[in-house]
Order: structure tokens, then C-alpha cells, then sequence
């Protein structure tokens, strides 16, 4: 069950639950690891887990301009946490959430609408207006308003540093999909609707699937062409993807999203939602003096495509 809702319209009679909260951008492998062990807590306490997140960043209320851009959409991000077995309520990060006293957001919220026995959080977590909130606030009141405390440690990598939705965007951003794959624990994913385009490809014999820009959901990274999948309803193609505006052509937009889907030629996607996942970035965008200098270099992204996702040649 998924609750898209605010505070005051919480059911009367959800719960009792085991709680964990946070801006979950992109569900890394920190976030799942924290999921996880709310699943096991609530089992061993025969509660039901729930996952408290909100519908922005808080920088997109107070400074928009200097918001981070979030990882995934709203949907995504609903999507990622049902898959983990879980209840979802997402807030709507208003100016009146943001607020509530880190007493008023436990006895309110927490206690008085989710009935939460047990909160499941990191050692850094922050809470309440002005993140005044913190660990030592929760077990301070634990005892006056019932519930435990489970602290989780932090996910680290092998190079020691913290799991993070900063680091996943760092990486995206220059293109690194490979470890933005390693922190997040999937192939990092962009959705959209399939729409007509300028038809280069098709005509340079290299057809493409064009996502709106205006439908696209997810962080966009940076230029270049990348190895990767196109997914639409059960069927997943292996595809070249093309991001960036195409120097080689004037009155290309910035950003465009393209995929050429490999070796399925006649395959209609217009109109069709669809999502690409990047595996591995194979260069970054040129410009090219002649069309004959980008087909050669078109092809070779096909063949080094192929190779990376282990395709067999045709």
C-alpha cells in the first residue's frame, strides 16, 4: 500500500508500525540496507514497516535555484521503495511541515497518526524545523511516547567513503554510469515518452528512439553515447544511447535523449513509454566533419555496444 498524503490526512487506523525516514533520492544501497533492516525489525516485532519520505528535496521550498536535481521522479521513487516490501507515505514538503518541532513531528505525526512503536535510522539523521531533531532527541523521548530506537550503521564502499545520493549525482554527471551502478545497485534508468524526432538516424541508417524531453523522469548525465538497455513493457532491447544536442547538426536540442535499439530493426516504440538504462559510457559527444567520419564512429558504437553487453554480432 502506497500513502500519498499529508499529515492530517492519515488514517485513523494504520499501525501499529515500524518507521524509517528520509529523502530516499535514488534508493541507493544505503537506503536499501536501512530498508532492509526495517523489514527485519518489523517482522521480529510483528509491526508494519513503513517508509516516511517526501515529494521534494527541501532546497526546492527554500532556494529552487540551488536544489540538488533529483535522481529519480517522484513515481520512480514510489516504485523503487514498493519493490522492497514495504508501506510508503510521502509528504508533500510544505512550508507548515517544515515547521513542526521535532517534539511535534514524533507525538503528531509519528505517534499520534502512525502509531510508530519503533524508528529505524542512521547515526546522522536530522528531523524537525531547522533540523533541530537528532538521534539523542529520539531516544530522549522514547521512553514517554513508547517506541525503540534501532541505530543502523553506514553502508561504506570498498574505498571507505559513505553511500550517498550526492555521490550518485557526482557521478552521473560526468558520465560515470559504471559507478553511479556500483553505489546505487542498478543500472541507473531515465523514463519517457517515444515521440518523432528529425529522423537523422533512420535516414544515416541508424534508427533511433526519441524521448520527449517534457516526459522525461530521472537525473540526465552528462553528453556522450553509453552501452545500454531500452525497456518497454516485458521486452528489454539492447540499445546505443545518445545524450546531448549532436554538434555535428544546427537546431538540436540540448539534452535530447535518443536510443538506437540494436539489431531489431522495425521496431514501432512510438508513443510508448519506455525507460533506457546506462551500463557504460563509451565516449563523449564530437562533432563531426562529415556524415561518412559520424556513421563510421556510429558503428563502431554499435559493435563496442554489443561487445559490452555480450550481444552477438550480425
Amino acid at each position: 500500500m502506497t500513502l500519498v498524503t499529508t499529515p492530517e490526512h492519515f488514517p485513523e487506523d494504520h499501525g501499529p508500525t515500524a518507521v524509517t525516514i528520509g529523502k530516499f533520492d535514488g534508493l541507493h544501497f544505503g537506503h536499501r540496507q536501512l530498508v532492509s533492516r526495517l523489514r527485519l525489525e518489523a517482522q521480529r516485532h510483528g509491526l508494519t514497516p513503513v517508509v516516511v519520505t517526501f515529494d521534494r528535496h527541501p532546497a526546492a521550498l527554500f532556494d529552487p535555484d540551488r536544489a540538488p536535481a533529483p535522481i529519480v521522479s517522484v513515481e520512480q521513487k514510489l516504485e523503487l521503495i514498493g519493490r522492497q516490501g514495504v508501506d510508503t507515505v510521502l509528504l508533500e514538503f510544505t512550508r507548515e511541515l517544515s515547521r513542526m518541532s521535532p517534539l511535534e513531528f514524533v507525538r503528531d505525526l509519528l505517534v499520534g497518526k502512525l502509531r510508530m512503536r519503533l524508528i529505524v535510522i542512521g547515526r546522522d539523521f536530522r528531523f524537525g524545523h531547522k533540523g533541530s531533531g537528532d538521534v539523542d532527541f529520539l531516544l530522549e523521548h522514547r521512553s514517554t511516547f513508547g517506541y525503540e530506537v534501532v541505530l543502523v550503521d553506514d553502508e561504506l564502499s570498498p574505498n571507505g567513503r559513505r553511500a550517498s545520493s550526492t555521490w550518485v549525482r557526482e557521478c552521473l554527471e560526468t558520465g560515470d554510469v559504471e559507478n553511479a551502478t556500483e553505489v546505487l545497485g542498478r543500472h541507473h534508468t531515465l523514463r519517457g515518452t517515444v515521440v518523432h524526432g528529425a529522423k537523422r538516424g533512420r535516414e544515416l541508417g541508424f534508427p533511433t528512439a526519441n524521448l520527449c524531453p517534457d516526459t522525461l523522469e530521472g537525473f540526465i548525465p552528462a553528453d556522450g553515447v553509453y552501452a545500454g538497455w531500452l525497456h518497454v513493457g516485458e521486452s528489454d532491447y539492447p540499445a546505443a544511447i545518445s545524450v546531448g544536442n549532436n554538434p555535428t547538426f544546427d537546431g538540436v536540442p540540448q539534452k535530447q535523449v535518443e536510443a538506437h535499439v540494436i539489431d531489431h530493426e522495425g521496431l514501432d516504440l512510438y508513443g510508448e513509454r519506455v525507460q533506457v538504462a546506462f551500463v557504460r559510457r563509451i565516449r563523449g559527444m564530437e562533432r563531426f566533419d562529415s556524415l561518412e567520419a559520424l556513421i563510421r564512429t556510429m558503428r563502431r558504437d554499435v559493435e563496442e555496444t554489443r561487445s559490452l553487453l555480450q550481444q552477438p554480432s550480425r
